[in-house]
C-alpha cells in the first residue's frame, strides 16, 4: 500500500480507502464490518471514512466495535455532519448546536476520543462560514477532531472558508471529499483542481465505481442483492442507461486486455491524479476489498494510450 500527504497537512493517508456508506449496517453486519477493517488494516489501509447518518448511525456503532482490536494510533477515522440525525429545528445542517451535537453524537457511537478528519457533508445557506469555521476550528482545539475538510461544497464556497479562516486566524479545512469517477467527472476536474493547486487541498473521492456499475456488474442485468436490487436505493435503476451500460462493457473489454478487472480500472484511473490522497472504496464481501486494494499497482499500466482509448469509450472530458 502507498501514502500519500492529505494535502498540504501532515497526514499520510493509504491511497485506497474503505468507506462505510450503504454497507455497513444494512449489507454488511458486525462480524462483516469486523472482518473488513481487519483485512483491509492487515494490507495496509489506515484510513476508514464513515458520518453520521450512514445507516442512521449503525455504521458508526460498527466500525467503532471493528476498530477495538486495532491500534488507534494507527488508525485515520473520519465522520461528518449535516444531515438531519436528531428531532427538531436544529436537527441538522452546520449549526454550531448541530455540529457539537453530532460530533459528541459520532464520538460516543465509534467509542474514541477523537476523529482525525471531520467533514461538513454539505455546504449549509443557512448557517454564517465564520460560524462553522470557528466551530470547526474549536473543536480542533478541543481535541475532539484534528484535521476538518468538506465534501460537495463548489470550489468558490471552499475559498471563501479558506479565506474567512484566514482573516481571523483559524485553521482552514484541509480537505474535500468530493464525488469522482469516470462518469462524474466535472467537480474535480474543471472545479476543484485549479483551487487544490492554489491552496494545498487533498482530495479524498467517494463512488469510484459509480455505484458499483463500473464494477460491470451490472453489464447483463441486476444482480440479486446489489445495491440496484435494493428497494431504498431504486433510484440507482434511472443511472443503468444503455449508453452507460455500452461504455461500462466497453471498459470492460479493454480491462481485460490489460489483465484487470474493470473496478481495477476505474480506481486506477483515479489514482493517477496527484492530487487525490485517496479513493474511498466499499465492499460487502473480502474478495470485492481484495480487488479493490489491488487497483493500485494497476496504475503504471494506464499508460497514453491505454488512457487515451478510455477517453474515446467515455467521449466527457469536461471543459474548462
Amino acid at each position: 500500500m502507498h501514502y500519500r500527504r492529505l494535502g498540504h497537512s501532515g497526514l499520510k493517508v493509504s491511497e485506497i480507502s474503505l468507506g462505510a456508506w450503504v454497507t455497513f449496517g444494512s449489507q454488511v453486519d458486525q462480524q462483516g464490518a469486523t472482518d473488513m477493517i481487519r483485512a483491509a488494516y492487515e494490507q495496509g489501509v489506515n484510513f476508514f471514512d464513515n458520518a453520521d447518518m450512514y445507516g442512521a448511525g449503525q455504521a458508526e456503532l460498527l466500525m467503532g466495535r471493528a476498530i477495538k482490536e486495532l491500534p488507534r494510533e494507527a488508525l485515520v477515522i473520519s465522520s461528518k455532519v449535516f444531515w438531519p440525525t436528531m428531532p427538531g429545528p436544529n436537527g441538522r445542517g452546520l449549526s454550531r448546536k448541530h455540529i457539537h451535537e453530532s460530533i459528541n453524537a459520532s464520538l460516543k457511537r465509534l467509542d474514541t476520543d477523537y476523529v482525525d478528519l471531520y467533514f461538513c457533508h454539505r455546504y449549509d445557506p443557512d448557517t454564517p462560514v465564520e460560524e462553522v469555521v470557528r466551530t470547526m476550528n474549536d473543536l480542533i482545539h478541543q481535541g475532539k477532531i484534528l484535521y476538518w475538510g468538506t465534501s460537495e461544497w463548489e470550489a468558490s464556497q471552499i475559498a471563501v472558508a479558506i479565506g474567512t479562516a484566514r482573516q481571523y486566524g483559524l485553521i482552514p479545512p484541509t480537505v474535500e471529499q468530493p464525488q469522482y469517477n469516470l462518469f462524474r467527472r466535472k467537480r474535480v476536474e474543471a472545479d476543484l483542481d485549479a483551487l487544490c493547486q492554489e491552496f494545498g487541498i487533498g482530495l479524498v473521492t467517494w463512488s469510484p465505481l459509480y455505484n458499483g456499475i463500473l464494477a460491470g456488474k451490472y453489464n447483463k442485468g441486476i444482480p440479486s442483492g446489489s445495491r440496484a436490487s435494493l428497494e431504498r436505493m431504486a433510484w440507482m435503476r434511472d443511472l443503468l442507461t444503455e449508453d452507460t451500460l455500452d461504455a461500462v462493457r466497453q471498459l470492460t473489454a479493454l480491462a481485460g486486455d490489460l489483465d484487470l478487472t474493470t473496478a481495477q480500472l476505474a480506481i486506477a484511473w483515479i489514482l493517477r491524479r496527484k492530487e487525490v490522497s485517496s479513493v474511498i472504496t466499499g465492499a460487502t464481501r473480502l474478495e470485492q476489498l481484495d480487488e479493490n486494494l489491488s487497483a493500485a499497482d494497476a496504475v503504471p499500466l494506464l499508460t497514453d494510450e491505454v488512457l487515451e482509448r478510455i477517453e474515446q469509450i467515455m467521449g466527457n472530458i469536461p471543459e474548462e
